[in-house]
């Protein structure tokens, strides 16, 4: 294998979780008289932390923002976690990469409280020797803050055998900031363009390419 360290994102990488992330969008958005029903308009919501996307797309102020934040977690805490699922594929992918010896960490820029329920609801906690996400109180705001805290949890001296594999461009530009190398994958939210262009050095169009590539 290449990569002895494998740092994983979880939203459109491991899981699709557009169901419960669209659900808790539109939930925040009603707060500030805002019905939106075009569910795919809110995909755009998956993947970059959330307080970003309310700023972006909705022209809200900081603080604005922080407070949907908190009214999106209303909804997402005891029901919209849930509303995921598996993305076909992946345990299998983890069990291979598991048994071939490769270390296997979670880095996502979802609150690790809702990452870590999510993991063991799908029974993938069993999988990852590290998990590490954004904190409530704001810290490891940006992935990649959560990617250096991982590769440092996970006691990674060499990274050039370490890959970080995510959807979005943030999961590739912050690889490229740590050092690792980006692998992009085009079956979660994110365009081939958007990877190409965010740098990542290659790209998989489905987990059984995934799994093959990194066994090699």
């Amino acid at each position: 294998m290449k990569f002895n360290t494998l740092l994983f994102d979880l939203d459109g990488t491991l899981t699709d979780p557009m169901m419960g992330i669209t659900n808790s969008v539109m939930y925040a958005l009603k707060k500030y008289g805002i019905d939106e029903t075009d569910r795919q308009k809110l995909c755009k919501f998956i993947g970059p932390p959330l307080s970003e996307s309310f700023e972006k797309y909705y022209g809200f102020s900081k603080e604005q923002a922080t407070e949907a934040v908190e009214f999106y977690r209303e909804y997402f805490a005891p029901k919209g976690l849930f509303e995921n699922a598996v993305i076909e594929g992946t345990e299998q992918m983890l069990d291979a990469l598991k048994s071939s010896g490769a270390k296997m960490v979670l880095a996502t820029s979802k609150p690790i409280i809702f990452a870590n329920k999510i993991l063991a609801h799908f029974d993938l906690d069993k999988y990852f020797d590290v998990t590490v996400g954004s904190n409530l109180d704001g810290t490891l705001g940006t992935k990649s803050e959560v990617i250096a805290e991982a590769l440092k949890l996970a006691k990674v001296t060499d990274r050039t055998t370490a890959a970080m594999i995510g959807d979005r461009k943030h999961d590739i530009i912050g690889a490229k900031e740590n050092g690792i190398t980006p692998i992009g994958v085009t079956f979660g939210y994110g365009s081939f363009d958007e990877l190409k262009t965010a740098g990542a050095e290659y790209i998989l169009d489905s987990m059984k390419d995934l799994t093959e590539f990194l066994l090699k």
